[in-house]
């Protein structure tokens, strides 16, 4: 891997224990100040015209909030993540990870909160340091 792929991965890593550990101060150390998450509302969802946006631009309070809530009020069951490609733009200033995602979270009822499939996510190299700017949502391929 080149440097700027370790460094990538480094941020999908972090991600990753930020889930794992349950850790919304680590998770939102990875998110640009203009990132928006455009979730679709299942895995087949291949057309953005159905795809939501939850939660608007990012907002370290409110997305601290929305994590935290999750974080309090379900288990996490698993977390598997899988680097399938990294892709640098030539500028190497942008970067793109597939990663394909299963994660189950249980709520305090016993009830699923699945998140399965493959995401895309969008990385800009802003003052020396890598930030998510966007994520699709999974989708099963």
């Amino acid at each position: 891997m080149t440097t700027i792929e370790l460094e990538i991965k480094e941020i999908v890593d972090r991600e990753t224990q930020a889930w794992d550990t349950q850790n919304v101060d680590l998770l939102l150390t990875i998110f640009h100040p203009a990132m928006v998450w455009p979730w679709p509302p299942h895995p087949k969802a291949h057309n953005p015209a159905e795809w939501l946006l939850e939660w608007g631009r990012y907002d370290y309070q409110r997305w601290k909030a929305g994590w935290q809530e999750l974080f309090d009020t379900h288990k996490l069951v698993h977390n598997k993540r899988k680097i399938v490609k990294i892709t640098i733009s030539k500028e190497s200033n942008g970067a793109l990870a597939v990663v394909d995602v299963d994660t189950l979270w249980r709520d305090q009822n016993g009830n699923d909160f699945h998140w399965l499939g493959r995401a895309g996510k969008v990385y800009t190299k802003v003052g020396g340091e890598w930030k998510l700017i966007m994520h699709t949502g999974l989708l099963e391929y």
